[in-house]
């Protein structure tokens, strides 16, 4: 447990982030534009990244691809999941109008259109979150190729 306090305490700020991100741009009326959404991966990104380049710095010789990849990815799902909550709470009781405002044609077509829109905000933070760690590891990790 005290090797994944570094990437909860990471996944902790970075959810912070996406929140004050999403609240700045619902202050803005710009939070029904789902481009704005792809900048999520930025703070993701960045959450991710850090983690393991600290992880790294901690662990020194000790670091190995398992750690950095435990870590990035630790970092990445409490990110989601906690933003996954304030974003169905935000949904459900902060502006009950959100969603439909959000996609109005596919709102009227579905029952569970609000368990659908939480469903995909989380697999698209947990998928971004294994791809941004793999892709950052490749920086991290310690080659095996002799040096000429």
């Amino acid at each position: 447990m005290k090797n994944l306090t570094l990437p909860i305490r990471f996944g902790i700020v970075t959810s912070a982030v996406l929140i004050a991100y999403f609240l700045l741009l619902a202050l803005m009326g710009k939070h029904t534009n789902v481009f704005f959404s792809l900048f999520n991966g930025v703070i993701t990104g960045f959450g991710i990244y850090e983690t393991i380049k600290y992880t790294k710095l901690r662990q020194g010789k000790g670091f190995s691809y398992g750690n950095g990849f435990t870590a990035g990815v630790t970092t990445g799902f409490v990110a989601t999941l906690l933003f996954t909550i304030f974003f169905a709470f935000y949904a459900t009781e902060l502006d009950s109008v959100f969603l439909d405002e959000l996609s109005t044609a596919w709102s009227k077509d579905y029952k569970n259109f609000q368990g659908i829109v939480f469903f995909t905000v989380a697999i698209m933070g947990f998928a971004t979150t294994l791809v941004l760690t793999l892709s950052f590891m490749q920086l991290f990790k310690t080659s095996n190729n002799s040096k000429k």
